[in-house]
């Protein structure tokens, strides 16, 4: 799918192709990758690289253009169950044009960083940096979810909830590959700043991008460890509160027993004390409630 825009009052407006100087490729078909690696003449592997979830962000110096590709985060739905993956996108820089290809459909643009654009380089940089942006809303919520999870296992005997630590740490994992990433690509722009044409003030923006990413792989070290660090403390909780309630039927089972087995020596087929006696039926019934309440007191008083 094919979305062109254009430059109106230093903001980005969808417009005809033909005053257009954004192309959004989302998730292109056959004609459209036909047409960027025939026409536009992108490499083929550079731009399935933009489409594939697994390739690390790059940055290459072709003939008629420069492309770009940064990890960016896909965006969060119940059907994920607490897994939070990151996406690939590759920008191709022309002259006079900045080709998006995306493997899915997102909202770009979004923010007020984009209300002031002055170029193509321009749009490349707030692109990544809203990437960025992105990622650390991500670990918002990831903390957030972290923080009721915990709350449910203090109270939980079963493994659901450990099992969805387990899948925001692997969701670390794969932030911290991605932002790594996007580091080192951060680097290789600063350092061909002149070559890709970037402003004085591009570059400034390029130094601020630069801080914002280490401050993000920072936040995204520093939950992975805590999570990875508590994580056997946390299956102790589970472990330690099913012991308790096992515990706790353990004793409530032996408070059945005892009377079980006052009853059941006095309903032997053999000759008992009290027999011949009319009122035995409520004597017995009365030591079954005694050994009952015994048993009782002893769990009170030893706090068991």
């Amino acid at each position: 799918m094919l979305k062109t825009m254009k430059l109106s009052d230093g903001k980005l407006v969808e417009c005809v192709n033909g005053d257009a100087i954004v192309f959004v490729y989302t998730a292109p078909d056959e004609n459209e990758r036909k047409y960027l690696v025939e026409h536009l003449k992108i490499d083929e592997h550079t731009l399935n690289s933009s489409l594939d979830p697994d390739e690390p962000s790059l940055l290459e110096f072709e003939p008629e253009h420069i492309a770009v590709i940064y990890k960016r985060p896909r965006h969060y739905a119940a059907q994920d169950e607490y897994l939070f993956k990151a996406l690939s996108a590759g920008l191709f820089i022309f002259s006079n044009r900045l080709v998006i290809v995306l493997s899915e459909e997102t909202y770009l643009f979004e923010g007020k960083i984009f209300n002031k654009i002055t170029s193509v380089q321009d749009i490349m940089l707030k692109l990544i940096y809203r990437s960025i942006s992105h990622f650390v809303e991500h670990l918002r919520g990831i903390n957030q979810i972290s923080n009721e999870l915990e709350q449910h296992i203090n109270v939980s005997m079963e493994n659901k909830y450990l099992l969805n630590l387990f899948t925001l740490e692997k969701s670390l994992v794969y932030y911290l590959n991605a932002v790594h990433s996007n580091a080192a690509i951060i680097n290789k722009l600063k350092s061909s700043a002149a070559k890709i044409g970037f402003t004085q003030e591009n570059i400034e923006f390029l130094d601020d991008i630069s801080i914002e990413n280490t401050q993000c792989l920072s936040q995204i070290e520093i939950f992975s460890q805590v999570l990875s660090s508590l994580m056997d403390a946390r299956a102790s909780i589970i472990s330690n509160n099913l012991n308790i309630r096992i515990k706790a039927l353990t004793i409530l089972t032996i408070c059945i027993m005892l009377p079980t087995l006052v009853v059941s020596l006095f309903s032997m087929n053999v000759r008992i004390p009290l027999s011949e006696y009319h009122g035995a039926f409520w004597i017995i019934f009365g030591l079954a409630c005694i050994t009952s309440a015994l048993v009782g007191m002893l769990w009170w008083r030893k706090k068991w």
